[in-house]
């Protein structure tokens, strides 16, 4: 009976310490706030606020060649990427039916210079006769008049055959510029009509050395932009590299789609290596704001929310769930304030509790937010996040009792 109750009193004792260990190490595992929550420290430095939009990249002049008159291809002297000069020959239509209009002209020409011919002797002969009174003034009026209505007929007839022999001329589709083609929109063969609109043959930038971005800003960034600011921009061509621009143009015909109003924003870009080309995309980038030596903190501290099981020190009731769902209310002492939308709330480590502390927000980079005022200076930590493995002892608990 005494033997037993020893080996019962081991047990005990042995579940006892098990137990202790158990909770001991437990409590080991729970995270202190300085583990659970990630901190980064506010610091001072530059910052530049940017605007971004894309664009699409086209010659600064871009001339449609069309033709005035209908026909058929018969001949092709130019390709895509072809330099050409101004006057040069770029294609050919079929001109036999415009020859044969203009040589129609020619032969009216011809008949009216000897219809007048013939009024000009009858009106002289008419004159003569009415000199010695053989012939009435009405005979006489009528002569001159025939003699006039001759003249206008071979001034009509050289007109329509300057009109047919232009026609004639415009079947030599010629460059009106120098420059590069870009876009060919006719083979041989093909029949081209401009009976109601011009139609586009060719497509020739004047000058690749100089492009411009079309782009668009939205209404709350229109402000900060000007003619003549700094533009960045990069296009997926070249990854790697930066372009260099300047506002050219900032129209003032608004765009709403939407309900969305935007503003078109003419970019100049020099072009010397002629590496960008008509039609790729440009990610614009125009900074619009710049400081030095100021507080910023990262964007994630002011996205940061406590999470439901913490309240922030300094707020209770109504003031801690705000402060936990991110209200941005700062610990009310007295009548406290009302956060704006210059405003913020980050949180910060105090005594081992989070405390939220309300600051003034001025220009972001995306990044990083300056900091214009309140309870925050350079060299504080601000909690970013938490960590997502809180396994982790907490340093200098002591020993670990190890359960095998």
């Amino acid at each position: 009976m005494k033997l037993f109750s020893r080996r019962t009193l081991s047990a005990l004792a042995g579940i006892v310490v098990i137990a202790a260990g158990t909770v001991y190490w437990w409590q080991g595992r729970t995270p202190s706030p300085e583990q659970r929550f990630k901190q980064q420290e506010a610091v001072v430095g530059d910052i530049t606020q940017n605007v971004s939009a894309n664009g699409t990249l086209s010659p600064v002049t871009l001339v449609n060649v069309g033709t005035q008159v209908s026909g058929t291809v018969k001949k092709l002297h130019v390709d895509f990427n072809d330099a050409v000069k101004a006057g040069q020959v770029l294609a050919e239509l079929d001109d036999t039916v415009l020859a044969a209009a203009a040589g129609q002209s020619e032969a009216s020409i011809a008949s009216a210079r000897a219809s007048l011919d013939l009024a000009q002797a009858n009106e002289a002969r008419i004159h003569s006769l009415f000199a010695e009174e053989y012939v009435s003034r009405q005979e006489l009026d009528q002569a001159v008049q025939a003699k006039k209505a001759a003249e206008a007929a071979l001034r009509l007839a050289r007109a329509q055959n300057d009109r047919d022999r232009a026609n004639l001329g415009y079947s030599v589709i010629r460059s009106p510029v120098s420059g590069v083609v870009v876009d060919r929109q006719i083979d041989v063969g093909q029949t081209v009509a401009a009976s109601f609109q011009t139609p586009v043959l060719f497509k020739i930038a004047q000058d690749l050395q100089q492009m411009q971005i079309y782009t668009s800003f939205a209404e709350a960034d229109i402000g900060g932009i000007k003619v003549g600011q700094p533009v960045r921009f990069n296009v997926d061509a070249f990854p790697n590299r930066q372009f260099k621009g300047s506002v050219k143009q900032l129209r003032l015909n608004p765009t709403t789609t939407q309900n969305v109003v935007t503003y078109n924003v003419v970019v100049e870009v020099e072009n010397p290596d002629q590496a960008l080309l008509p039609g790729m995309t440009a990610y614009v980038n125009i900074a619009v704001a710049h400081r030095k030596d100021v507080l910023t903190v990262p964007n994630a501290a002011l996205r940061f929310r406590p999470p439901a099981d913490v309240a922030a020190a300094g707020a209770s009731g109504k003031d801690a769930s705000r402060a936990a769902e991110g209200g941005g209310t700062p610990p009310r002492q007295g009548g406290g304030r009302k956060r704006d939308s210059g405003s913020g709330t980050v949180h910060v480590l105090a005594d081992g509790k989070l405390k939220a502390v309300l600051v003034g927000v001025g220009i972001t980079d995306n990044r990083v937010t300056e900091i214009t005022s309140g309870d925050l200076k350079a060299g504080d930590h601000v909690i970013i996040g938490e960590n997502l493995s809180t396994d982790a002892p907490a340093a200098g608990n002591g020993p670990r009792m190890r359960m095998f």
